[in-house]
C-alpha cells in the first residue's frame, strides 16, 4: 500500500497532535515529521517556516468556529432568531474549546500571541457575520440601526465576556449561562428598538 501523500492538512492534524502532547514551548517541525513519518524537510515544503506552521495551525482552529458560525448567517429565517442562535454558538464553541481540552486551548492561547494577523482576521470575520445578520434584520424590519456595521463591532465588544479567551475562567462557572442570557436578551431587546 502506497504511503499516504502529505498535505497541509495531514501536517496541520499532526501538528495539534504534537501540540497537544508537548506543548508550544517543545513542540518542534522535527516532532511534528516525526509523527507523519517524514523528514521535516517534508514539512518545510509546505510551510516554510515553524512560525508559518505554528500560524496556519491557529488559523486553522479558529476558522472552525467561523465556518459553523457562517453555516447561521447563511441559514433563511428571521435574523433576530440567527442572531440569537449566532451568539448562543459562539459562546458555546469558545466555551467548548476551553473546557474540552484544557490543555491545548492553553497551547492556542500562547499561539494566538504570537499570531496577531490571524487573530485580527478572525475579528474582522466573526463581526463580517454579524454585520450581515444585522443587515438581513433592517430589511426585514426587525431591527432598527443606521450603521449595522457600527452596531455589529458594538455587539461583539458588549457580548465580549462570553468569547474573548481571557475571560476563559469564568466560562466554567455556574452562574455564567444566566449572564450570558441577560446580555443576550438585552441585546435583542436593544436592537428591535
Amino acid at each position: 500500500m502506497p504511503p499516504e501523500t502529505l498535505t497541509p492538512e495531514r501536517i496541520l492534524e499532526a501538528t495539534e497532535e504534537v501540540l497537544r502532547r508537548y506543548g508550544p514551548a517543545k513542540a518542534t517541525v522535527v516532532d511534528v515529521a516525526r509523527a507523519l513519518g517524514v523528514s521535516h524537510g517534508s514539512v518545510y515544503r509546505h510551510f516554510r517556516t515553524k512560525a508559518a506552521l505554528r500560524e496556519a495551525v491557529t488559523a486553522r482552529w479558529l476558522d472552525r468556529t467561523s465556518q459553523e458560525l457562517s453555516v447561521i448567517v447563511t441559514e433563511e429565517g428571521p435574523a433576530p432568531e440567527r442572531l440569537d442562535r449566532w451568539l448562543t454558538a459562539l459562546f458555546e464553541a469558545k466555551r467548548h474549546k476551553a473546557g474540552d481540552d484544557p490543555e491545548l486551548f492553553a497551547t492556542y492561547m500562547t499561539l494566538i500571541g504570537e499570531a496577531g494577523g490571524v487573530v485580527d482576521r478572525h475579528i474582522t470575520d466573526l463581526e463580517a457575520q454579524l454585520t450581515t445578520l444585522i443587515e438581513a434584520g433592517v430589511s426585514q424590519g426587525a431591527f432598527h440601526t443606521p450603521s449595522p456595521a457600527t452596531t455589529a463591532r458594538a455587539v461583539f465588544d458588549a457580548t465580549g465576556r462570553f468569547h474573548d479567551p481571557c475571560y476563559a475562567a469564568e466560562w466554567s462557572r455556574p452562574e455564567i449561562a444566566d449572564d450570558f442570557d441577560a446580555v443576550r436578551h438585552l441585546v435583542l431587546r436593544g436592537l428591535r428598538g
